[in-house]
């Protein structure tokens, strides 16, 4: 559950659903779905290998199973580096979704246009001293539950909220089917339309999948290091997979009624929810009750994945300085709140006001685009050529093995590695490739 709270945040809820709008619905999807436990899953197995053989953190696991390879290192120190980056801006994102607590715990929409009330996420947007205060009392939150470490804090909130964020969603989604737009929705995020997806639509697709299931940053190398010697890790991986694709799916069923029964816009990035919803949980009874429980379990998505932001970070100075986990975690909460700082302040444009014009996107934007587009993939690719190339295959087998079907995984672990050393890398280079203009998929497969 702490796992799948990683993999399940904000990108599920929010990211998932306009990505895509702007990718063909239903094809999309389908891909989406495929590539996530076609390349993704075995890379997130890689990771919980490397974890538990060597019960380390992602620079010091690096270097165990690579003999202390200091070219190795190097793979440990992009995740940590990645990881303290997101945790950054992400922490951004998830204080607005306490923000949104308190508004609605105000009553926020009373006596309010639809128009009125998707306005108020763009002032809240443009308040440096807004974004600075939720931002910072995120951190604090999420630097206390890691104050209790992975079994006692991480895994008993998973254990206890997960189920509830799965409930909620389900009661949307059922509340959904009978808005006038759910027929439309449906029609739109299921019908299989080959001629609706461009080629480099695929390489997003495989994208998303990276981004929803936290690969290429760490993070699950990290929680690999607390599994128990006889846990199944397949099983573990699997479960994880099919919680983070149902919650996008559900996710999807829940927004895009709402979208087409009122003929709001779909590519609003974080607005699809911080705009969207509030308008329809407006016209519901018990308005402010569901708006509070709503994005309270939202803001526990953005905490789990936070949590295992920060937890790779403290785990790793743990390991390399000694340090305590109360030391580690008060010092590294300081350092992310401090580099956050630029990210609040984007909307408002008070501070590094010329990086727009110079860069082209705001600093948070950046960072966004920095993380995603090439920090992540360039983590995954590393993982897979490491685990594929450089790991010895009998230490891979062992750990799969182990707590498992024994029958089963000697079947499938030939296609495991096959997909781990091939097709893993090539999809993944082909990701930055694409991204990079070096080549344009659109154009190749258009020939």
């Amino acid at each position: 559950m702490a796992a799948a709270g990683s993999a399940i945040g904000l990108g599920s809820l929010w990211r998932f659903p306009y990505i895509v709008s702007q990718n063909g619905g239903g094809m999309f999807i389908l891909l989406y779905i495929l590539f996530v436990f076609v390349l993704v899953l075995p890379i997130f197995m890689s990771e919980l290998i490397v974890g538990r053989k060597t019960q380390k953190s992602p620079i010091l696991a690096y270097s165990a199973l690579s003999h202390r390879s200091q070219n190795w290192r190097v793979a440990g120190w992009l995740n940590v580096i990645n990881a303290f980056l997101i945790l950054s801006f992400y922490a951004v994102v998830a204080g607005w979704t306490l923000n949104y607590i308190l508004m609605s715990l105000c009553q926020f929409t009373a006596g309010k246009t639809d128009a009125q009330i998707s306005g108020l996420f763009d002032i809240l947007h443009r308040a440096p001293g807004l974004n600075i205060l939720w931002q910072f009392l995120f951190l604090l939150l999420t630097g206390g539950v890691i104050l209790g470490g992975v079994r006692k804090g991480i895994e008993y909130w998973s254990k206890v909220l997960m189920p509830a964020l799965f409930v909620f969603l389900v009661g949307l989604v059922i509340y959904g089917m009978t808005l006038p737009g759910f027929s439309q929705a449906c029609s739109f995020l299921f019908s299989i339309d080959v001629h609706s997806l461009r080629p480099s639509g695929i390489l997003e697709a495989l994208g998303m999948a990276f981004f929803t299931m936290s690969v290429g940053i760490g993070i699950i190398i990290t929680y690999g290091s607390y599994m128990k010697p006889d846990e199944n890790i397949s099983q573990t991986s699997a479960l994880v997979a099919v919680m983070t694709v149902v919650v996008s799916l559900l996710a999807v069923l829940m927004i895009y009624p709402v979208v087409f029964t009122f003929g709001l816009e779909t590519a609003e990035g974080p607005g699809l929810v911080f705009k969207t919803l509030p308008v329809l949980f407006n016209k519901l009874p018990g308005s402010l009750f569901i708006s509070t429980l709503f994005f309270t379990l939202l803001a526990f998505t953005a905490l789990t994945s936070a949590i295992s932001l920060l937890e790779e970070l403290v785990a790793t100075v743990m390991d390399l300085f000694s340090w305590t986990r109360k030391k580690a975690t008060a010092i590294l909460t300081g350092a992310t709140f401090l580099m956050g700082i630029p990210s609040a302040l984007a909307g408002s444009g008070v501070f590094l006001g010329d990086w727009e014009k110079v860069y082209g996107k705001n600093f948070f934007s950046t960072l966004d685009m920095l993380t995603g587009t090439w920090l992540m993939p360039i983590g995954g690719l590393l993982i897979s050529l490491f685990v594929g190339w450089w790991v010895d295959k009998e230490i891979s087998r062992k750990e799969l093995l182990t707590g498992s079907k024994k029958k089963v995984i000697r079947a499938l672990f030939p296609l495991w590695l096959f997909l781990v050393r091939f097709i893993a890398p090539i999809a993944i280079l082909l990701i930055m490739l694409q991204k990079a203009e070096i080549i344009n998929i659109d154009t190749w497969l258009s020939k």
